[in-house]
């Protein structure tokens, strides 16, 4: 009899010679170890696809529905028509940077160098990722404040480093700074803030300001500060940029979203500020995975920022969206959270039904034709704390029209 080794070669052949006969789309197809295996579709395309199939008014995604700042639009257009359709400069259109400085020093008084602290990038998204990677390395621990940006603990564990989930203090959202203390490790890399805050509209105050500034002095921790709301802040509220403390932006990340201020989500268009050595660091990483973004765009808005109307009025436009709607939502049952800033605000749901955030928000989806945002999706754990979130960065007939499909609900 042959042997086992002959056995086994023989079948190996005979596979193989049965294999070149095959049709090719059932061949063999490449496996990859995954590097988020705990990763699906976002609750965002899931709350949008539903109140696509079922006709509801979608108040979950952050987008606005109603037209952006037609002189932008020209300015873009005429950018385009004047040829301006080739690369920019890897770092971005010179005069757009310098106008971005501009208004950083009119704004917090902080002189950023256009050549060397900033960086023009493919949404603010984008600039988070890229800040991320530029730092980390395999085992570093980055603390995360939940609830959180979806994208946060993905970019962080994509890049082997460990989230560090500290939850804000609910109903306020307010950052514990003595928990944080206690789980600064001497892994500790890198501390994540968003304010304007999505998905709560909480913000920063100076108080944590200077929490923040006594746990950082004299570490190697870098700071990531997510500002893609930056000019959307309601009630003469001041905006703790980062910016504002050199002591800190020396340290810092900040990044920025053209898209979610000026109501064009799809242009995809941002900036990073950043020390000059850092941002040295983060333009590796920027040069071989965009290179450069859309030209005509910041050709634009170069022009567009040189009127600082173009950004001092925003915070004004949006919370009068904010007022109307939260207004409207005194005929419901809905209890609001406090919204400072961003494009949405938290509704408790508690008198209404004690079912899961995600349960309720499906079914108001569809028996009641709204969507929202369940807030437990922030969460890692998925924790319910029963809150739904509303965008209300709409046109009022469409706040009006969601409104009262919501007094219906029992």
């Amino acid at each position: 009899m042959p042997d086992q080794f002959q056995i086994t070669s023989s079948l190996l052949n005979a596979i193989w010679e049965i294999r070149l006969f095959l049709p090719f789309n059932i061949m063999m197809i490449p496996t990859i170890q995954s590097k988020l295996p705990q990763v699906g579709t976002s609750i965002f395309t899931v709350m949008s696809a539903l109140a696509t199939e079922t006709g509801a008014i979608n108040l979950g995604q952050g987008f606005p529905d109603f037209p952006m700042n037609a002189q932008l639009i020209s300015l873009v257009n005429r950018a385009m028509k004047d040829g301006y359709n080739q690369y920019a400069p890897m770092p971005g259109w010179m005069p757009l940077r310098e106008s971005i400085a501009e208004k950083i020093y009119l704004l917090y008084g902080s002189q950023v160098h256009p050549e060397t602290d900033i960086t023009i990038t493919p949404g603010g998204t984008y600039a988070i990722y890229t800040a991320l990677t530029t730092v980390l390395q395999p085992g570093d621990e980055v603390i995360i404040f939940e609830p959180a940006y979806d994208s946060y603990i993905p970019n962080v564990e994509v890049n082997g480093a460990v989230p560090v989930l500290i939850d804000l203090k609910f109903p306020g959202y307010k950052i514990d700074w003595k928990e944080v203390r206690r789980r600064i490790s001497p892994k500790t890399r890198m501390i994540m803030l968003n304010s304007p805050h999505n998905p709560t509209g909480a913000i920063l105050d100076e108080e944590d300001i200077n929490e923040l500034r006594a746990i950082v002095e004299g570490t190697n921790i870098i700071i990531l500060s997510d500002e893609v709301y930056e000019h959307l802040i309601f009630d003469n509220i001041p905006h703790q940029s980062i910016l504002r403390y050199p002591d800190l932006m020396k340290r810092s990340f900040v990044c920025f979203s053209f898209g979610k201020v000026y109501h064009c989500t799809g242009w995809k268009l941002g900036y990073c500020v950043s020390s000059a050595a850092l941002t040295k660091e983060f333009r590796k990483v920027h040069q071989f995975n965009c290179f450069s973004c859309h030209t005509p765009s910041q050709i634009g808005l170069a022009e567009f920022l040189s009127d600082k109307n173009s950004y001092t009025t925003l915070g004004a436009f949006l919370q009068k969206k904010r007022d109307y709607f939260q207004d409207l939502m005194g005929q419901t049952k809905f209890t609001p959270i406090p919204s400072y800033g961003s494009y949405f605000q938290c509704y408790k749901y508690d008198r209404i039904s004690d079912e899961s955030d995600k349960d309720f928000a499906i079914r108001i989806t569809k028996q009641y034709g709204v969507a929202s945002i369940p807030v437990s999706a922030f969460y890692h754990s998925g924790k319910d704390n029963k809150v739904i979130r509303f965008c209300f960065a709409k046109k009022e007939e469409t706040l009006e029209q969601a409104v009262e499909k919501l007094t219906k609900i029992k």
